[in-house]
């Protein structure tokens, strides 16, 4: 169990430059950021209740106008005008273009195609012979004749090649080959040597012109801008990142104490509110207008629910009476016009009435039937 207890982190030492610091900045900061919270947190509530009470329902009220306005017309024109005329449209391509085409390609076009193949290979078998039966023959004869005439022209060309070979060889290249050996060579390696020579010295040269230029430079810029960095700009720095730091921690820590400030701020202002004004309107609530309304309910409302009740129950009997006899009177001029309506006979159906069934001891067909 001890081995899964969190171990201590190690603490770094803290400077006195860190320790002085710390204390002022923290106070100084602590004065400056809790008005800055606290308008913060009001800016957010009065952004929540903008955005709960106003921005909300304008955006729900803009969307509905938006739809009505732009799409519910364009949905509209789309289903019931677009598409019809498409389709009609559609329709009459099929009726106008597709069919015909239709019936050109079947009934003209196919037959002239096959036409046109069928005279096409009579003509492909007609030059198939004649490149079988002549131009064949011909072209052989002429090869063989081509094949003569190359070998003899190849026979003069090998004895005209051997006499030009060994002119060259002879005038061309064994001389230039005693010039290379015996003149160019040893030219070439003096000049080479020469110029060896004179690349050590000039980078002899350059290379005390390097040193002494690195030295100057080391001595008059690397070792002051060395001294600078490291005897001034380092500890200036470190004085800065631990001013920054401290900064830093102290406007986290204002940031937190001004938000609890600001939450003490806001409950008492909405306790002084409450008091002020929800609590005595919840009392006047109370006390006066819910016993005002149960007397003007009580006294006032059902009454006169109860007298427009009655007045209705009256009316509707009133009226249900008034076309009862009006039935009545109705019956009877028929009835002194046109006589009493005759009565329909029974007829026998040799079935059971509506509501009685059949059962073992009963009788309902022609043959057992007493």
């Amino acid at each position: 169990m001890d081995l899964e207890k969190p171990q201590p982190q190690p603490q770094h030492p803290e400077g006195c430059l860190a320790v002085a610091i710390r204390i002022p900045v923290r106070i100084v900061v602590l004065v400056l950021v809790v008005p800055v919270r606290m308008v913060w947190d009001a800016l957010v509530v009065t952004g929540r209740f903008l955005n709960d009470v106003v921005l909300r329902p304008l955006g729900r009220a803009l969307l509905w106008v938006g739809r009505a306005v732009f799409v519910w017309p364009f949905v509209g024109l789309w289903r019931y005008v677009l598409v019809p005329l498409g389709k009609a449209l559609a329709w009459l391509g099929n009726v106008l273009v597709v069919l015909p085409l239709g019936w050109l390609y079947r009934c003209v076009l196919t037959p002239l195609g096959h036409a046109l193949a069928w005279v096409a290979r009579g003509i492909g078998a007609g030059l198939a012979w004649v490149y079988a039966r002549m131009l064949t023959p011909i072209g052989h004869g002429v090869m063989w004749v081509l094949r003569g005439v190359g070998a003899v022209l190849a026979a003069l060309g090998a004895g005209i090649y051997a006499v030009v070979a060994w002119l060259v060889r002879y005038l061309l290249v064994v001389p230039a080959v005693w010039v290379y050996e015996w003149v160019l060579a040893p030219v070439g390696r003096a000049i080479a040597w020469c110029a060896r020579g004179l690349v050590w010295c000039l980078s002899m040269i350059v290379t005390g012109v390097g040193m002494a230029l690195y030295w100057i430079t080391r001595v008059l810029l690397v070792l002051p801008v060395l001294a600078l960095w490291r005897w001034i700009l380092v500890p200036v720095g470190r004085v800065l990142a631990v001013i920054g730091r401290e900064i830093g921690t102290a406007l986290g820590h204002a940031w937190r104490i001004a938000g609890y400030v600001s939450l003490a701020v806001g409950r008492f202002l909405g306790t002084l509110f409450r008091w002020i004004f929800v609590e005595p309107v919840r009392w006047v609530y109370r006390t006066v207008l819910t016993p005002v309304g149960h007397v003007v309910r009580d006294v006032v409302l059902r009454p006169v629910a109860e007298a427009a009740r009655s007045v209705g129950r009256a009316t509707r009997q009133a009226l249900a009476a008034a076309r009862e006899s009006v039935r009545q009177a109705r019956a009877d001029f028929r009835r002194m016009v046109f006589g009493e309506p005759r009565q329909p006979k029974m007829v026998d159906r040799r079935e059971p009435p509506g509501h009685e069934t059949r059962t073992l001891g009963s009788s309902t067909t022609a043959l057992t039937k007493d």
